[in-house]
């Protein structure tokens, strides 16, 4: 397997979970109320929610990282 290969398999998994990851990041609504609870008492991310967005940082960051190594190799 080349290298290039290898970079756009892996660009294909993290646009996949990065997708997942938004997707489940519903705009004024917390994830509780996804699953059926009210999620408009707090304003700050905590739990479930938290976890969350740092995934969807980190595999955006990972996303970009290989989109740039696939233009620079």
């Amino acid at each position: 397997m080349t290298l290039s290969l290898i970079l756009n398999i892996l660009q294909i998994i993290f646009s996949v979970l990065l997708v997942a990851a938004i997707l489940l990041q519903a705009r004024g609504s917390g994830l509780g109320s996804v699953f059926g609870g009210e999620g408009n008492i707090f304003r700050t991310k905590r739990g479930l929610d938290k976890i969350l967005f740092y995934f969807t940082i980190i595999v955006s960051i990972l996303f970009f990282g290989t989109a740039l190594a696939g233009v620079l190799l």
